[in-house]
């Protein structure tokens, strides 16, 4: 829907339009506010991005500092089977027991739990649901997000990026 004024023509949002403003605008609230520690400084780990992307190249860029999402099935992680620890990408943090992932059959490294101190966790609200994303307690770095639809003994699906992880054998 238009209006003609003062001979241009000004465009009105309709209720469709305002929501998804609405839910975008939300969206990049969320993403601030969940990074606003690493932008603040408050994690150990702090370096400049030119320093982020030389670590880490440009897929574990996009994942880690810019809160993307590897293409499901693409990890080599996903058939790591042996004895040691995943740890982040971005600081080597420790993360994950190799005891705690299991076979979600999504496509992504999963893991029952963290361990202990490994992790924080935000409220991811980009896609216009709320989901818990989880982050490196030690950098801030994307890792993933946690759902509620694992096995026992925690019911959790720890559903993590493999190229924010890397695997030290035991």
């Amino acid at each position: 829907m238009t209006v003609q004024g003062l001979g241009k023509e000004i465009g009105i949002m309709d209720r469709r339009q305002i929501l998804t403003a609405g839910v975008s605008a939300l969206g990049i609230l969320t993403f601030l506010r969940a990074t606003e520690g690493a932008l603040a400084g408050t994690f150990a780990v702090v370096k400049s991005e030119a320093a982020w992307r030389s670590r880490l190249g440009s897929a574990g860029y996009a994942v880690l500092r810019q809160h993307g999402t590897e293409r499901a099935g693409s990890s080599p992680l996903n058939a790591e089977k042996r004895a040691g620890r995943f740890v982040c990408a971005g600081c080597d943090q420790p993360l994950f027991a190799s005891s705690a992932k299991f076979e979600s059959g999504t496509g992504w490294p999963s893991f029952i739990t963290p361990l202990p101190g490994a992790v924080g966790t935000t409220t991811d609200s980009s896609l216009g649901m709320s989901r818990t994303e989880v982050h490196c307690r030690r950098c801030g770095g994307h890792l993933g997000h946690v759902f509620a639809d694992g096995p026992a003994p925690t019911g959790l699906r720890y559903c993590m990026n493999g190229v924010a992880l890397r695997f030290e054998p035991a």
